[in-house]
């Protein structure tokens, strides 16, 4: 049985709070589908919860959010400290979008605002064979992003890719840190009005082939199930 602490970052717009509930209320349903006794701890960086002791945890994830990692405000350094201290304590920690952006910098890595635009609706990665984490050749998930980690870490093997976001899923070498840029918490529904979300904002015809691709099936419980299964392994005592 898990016991996972999620890291709320950013907030689901109200209008659509009340039918998707919260970025961890998406992960809590994603986590439970592989995993239904699972235990799930909210700290909510907008609601101004205080970051606990990662070493004192289970198991770390780090939601998506509007934010930009390098925008400067005041919760950021804050959250990469937390991040560096997770690491080198061992504690099983996923982060995705936001969380994958964020957990890179942290730990040396390079994120920006693409040149290549927005990527929404249905994208489908080539996974690295053998990883240990995410089975396959490919898998179709939703995103919903402009900014891109454009030079993973050193410590980071990328283990999901795309011509779209080369680096779209990292497998870091302690062990216990897996970030992905796609979002397997997400169902149809709220891909879609994230698609909504970017109209007049990204071109018309990305927008109408983002909405378009969602009619094609996903691999949501395929990723979230591994992410799950990722975030119940042990800590690897420190040698």
């Amino acid at each position: 049985m898990a016991r996972i602490t999620i890291i709320e970052t950013g907030e689901v717009p109200e209008k659509y709070r009340g039918r998707h509930g919260s970025f961890p209320d998406m992960f809590a349903r994603m986590v439970r589908t592989e995993d239904p006794a699972a235990t799930i701890e909210v700290i909510s960086i907008p609601n101004g919860d205080t970051l606990p002791d990662p070493s004192k945890l289970e198991a770390v994830l780090i939601t998506g959010a509007a934010a930009g990692v390098y925008d400067g405000l005041d919760w950021i350094a804050p959250l990469e400290d937390f991040v560096r201290a997770a690491y080198a304590s061992k504690t099983p920690m996923v982060g995705v979008c936001f969380g994958h952006q964020l957990i890179a910098q942290a730990l040396g890595g390079t994120v920006r605002k693409s040149e290549k635009g927005w990527g929404i609706g249905r994208h489908v990665y080539q996974v690295l064979p053998e990883n240990g984490v995410v089975d396959g050749e490919a898998i179709a998930i939703a995103a919903s992003h402009q900014d891109q980690v454009i030079e993973p870490p050193n410590d980071a093997l990328t283990i999901l890719s795309s011509e779209f976001a080369p680096h779209a899923g990292l497998l870091y070498a302690n062990g216990t840190t897996l970030t992905v840029q796609p979002h397997p918490e997400f169902d149809v529904e709220f891909a879609q009005i994230c698609c909504e979300l970017r109209d007049g904002k990204a071109p018309d015809d990305v927008v109408a082939t983002a909405r378009a691709s969602l009619a094609e099936p996903m691999d949501n419980a395929k990723l979230g199930g591994a992410i799950t299964r990722f975030l119940a392994r042990k800590s690897i005592p420190s040698s």
